[in-house]
């Protein structure tokens, strides 16, 4: 069904256009001379076709204040065009599609504006012009793909990343001012904006710091202990999973012991108020349930591998049954919260990596309490922004106000700290060697103190070192050398001195003095002492050294260019030690050719 020749269309009813045949419709709307006006209902559904479709809406304004649905087979196309009238959406805009058909909303010379939702389910769609507006929605869904063109684009819209693997591209990401939510392992943010990210759990907010200094600032949402990075093309990842039960976890409940997977809103709960030592019960205000698989190539706490506490590993009957969490669920001690990852021993609390995926739940309890699974003490769901990641478990419909905080909102603290946090994994691991059926962990952690320190032109000749003397590197480096990376292995805190100590950058050598030796004369390079780094610097309070991710660019500047050699001469003050099977050096290595 088409209406090419339609100038002005106003929809106030339902029109609804599906198509049986199997075969793939062309669907035609619209002129080019008049408006859209759609508040009721619209919808062109093709999703039966077993090849690809066209649907094109052609008109010089399109406003949506009602539901308008585009459901398309792979391969399709759909595309929306408007000129001066622009396009405007204060309603629900969904588009549904297999396997990423391709929609675009083009022309027009001025931002688009969004105050209602616009959902993308398994699609494709680019977004030519700037959207902005007031309170506006994007959901990213079962591996959307959106891109945002003109400049500022994001402006008031909230864009929720549910299901896996969805892409956020913004052709100029030095102007996006959109807030991120549920983003999680397995998604993209493209931002065409490369550099070095840090991020900030309490604030949510993630900074990108460029190799020229620049710096952008992005709201992710708080609470993800993970790890971010940032390619050179400028797509932003995260590697880390979010806390919660595995089903099988029995939760206590008023009525006894309840499997997670059948808890309810409104069942009521045993929780445990530590500040005056008493059992009180809190009704369920949401279950969320969502899926995971493994990505066995990350290391095991960012990878996804739930963590099986046996039987008894905490203290006799405690857990009374093996308990599977995740890695970042947090357990609780002596009036604190601590992520699960960090008393992992490898024999009696380990990932169990029987499991390639899963499915997980979340218990919301009506303010953040202390609950008790397979009789230990754990957190209930503290919505710091992902709420959107999750299915809805239940038959109640709730509705949410604003995001929760650690600092402001939890039962407890969160504590990373290694003086708390050595002593409990101590006394874990110490119980672990009489627990019954203990863990035998498969491979022997070896470590090594060489760091196998050496230079990278940028035409990717390796240079070794001339000369090692104590914490002293010296490299001869050809003319016209204008930069190098300082290449290295790298290790990360948590693996070579313990799960108990909250540092999971990968850390390649410490480096303090470095000089460029030409002839007599001698020249003091310090672009990585400085406040803004060079590419692989990591950011450090000292102005003595700064630590490389293994990888790390060092500008000379035109020293070399005038038919010089020259020494160049490294003081690395820390290094390692370093697994001994680590093969980050090449991974750095190939991913910088």
């Amino acid at each position: 069904m088409s209406a090419a020749y339609v100038a002005n269309l106003t929809n106030d009813g339902t029109i609804k256009v599906v198509d049986t045949s199997g075969t793939g419709m062309t669907s035609n709307w619209g002129n080019g001379t008049g408006t859209f006006n759609n508040n009721g209902t619209f919808s062109i559904d093709d999703s039966a076709a077993t090849s690809g479709s066209t649907t094109n809406l052609n008109f010089l304004g399109i406003n949506n204040s009602g539901a308008l649905t585009l459901a398309i087979p792979a391969a399709s196309t759909a595309i929306t065009t408007v000129g001066r009238g622009g396009f405007t959406n204060s309603g629900t805009w969904s588009i549904n599609s297999a396997s990423g058909g391709n929609i675009q909303i083009i022309g027009g010379t001025s931002a688009y504006t969004n105050t209602g939702t616009i959902n993308v389910n398994d699609a494709n769609l680019n977004i030519a012009n700037a959207l902005t507006g007031t309170n506006g929605t994007v959901n990213l869904s079962n591996g959307a793909d959106v891109t945002l063109g003109g400049n500022s684009s994001g402006a008031g819209q909230t864009f929720n990343f549910s299901g896996s693997d969805n892409t956020l591209n913004v052709t100029n990401g030095t102007t996006f001012t959109g807030v991120i939510r549920g983003f999680s392992q397995g998604d993209q943010l493209d931002l065409n904006v490369a550099g070095t990210p840090s991020y900030d759990s309490t604030t949510g907010i993630l900074t990108i710091t460029t190799s020229g200094g620049k710096v952008y600032t992005y709201d992710i949402g708080a609470g993800y202990t993970g790890s971010f990075a940032n390619t050179v093309g400028g797509v932003v990842t995260y590697s880390g999973s979010t806390p919660c039960f595995l089903a099988g976890s029995m939760i206590r409940t008023s009525q006894g012991e309840v499997s997670v997977e059948n808890l309810q809103v409104g069942d009521e709960v045993v929780t445990f108020d530590w500040k005056k030592d008493q059992y009180v019960s809190r009704s369920v205000a949401w279950v969320g349930k969502a899926s995971a698989t493994v990505r066995s190539h990350l290391p095991d706490d960012e990878a996804g591998w739930p963590v099986r506490i046996l039987k008894d590993a905490i203290a006799e009957g405690v857990p009374y049954k093996d308990m599977l969490v995740t890695s970042e669920h947090c357990l609780f001690f002596e009036g604190n919260f601590v992520p699960a990852r960090m008393l992992v021993n490898g024999v009696s609390v380990f990932y169990d990596q029987s499991f390639t995926s899963y499915e997980y739940y979340h218990v919301e309890t009506e303010q953040h309490s202390v609950i008790i699974a397979d009789g230990m003490l754990t957190e209930s769901y503290l919505d710091t922004g992902n709420r959107s990641s999750f299915r809805v478990e239940g038959k109640v419909v709730r509705l949410f106000g604003r995001n929760a905080s650690w600092e402001d909102d939890a039962a407890a603290p969160l504590c990373v700290d290694r003086d708390f946090v050595e002593p409990l994994f101590r006394k874990i691991e110490l119980r672990g060697k009489r627990v019954h059926a203990g863990h035998i962990p498969t491979e022997t952690v070896e470590l090594t103190p060489y760091p196998d320190v050496h230079l990278v032109t940028a035409t990717g000749g390796r240079i070794r070192p001339i000369r090692t003397n104590g914490q002293h590197y010296s490299f001869m480096l050809p003319f016209g050398t204008e930069s190098v990376r300082i290449v290295s292995r790298t290790c990360r805190p948590s693996d070579v001195i313990g799960p108990f100590v909250d540092d999971r950058r990968s850390l390649g050598v410490a480096v303090a003095d470095i000089r460029l030796i030409l002839g007599k004369h001698q020249h003091d390079i310090s672009a990585h002492l400085q406040a803004e780094k060079p590419e692989g610097w990591y950011e450090t309070e000292s102005t003595e050294c700064a630590w490389t991710n293994g990888n790390a660019v060092l500008p000379l500047g035109d020293h070399l260019l005038q038919e010089k050699i020259g020494i160049l001469s490294l003081t690395i003050t820390a290094a390692g030690p370093y697994l001994q099977n680590s093969d980050d050096r090449e991974v750095n290595q190939r991913k910088t050719g």
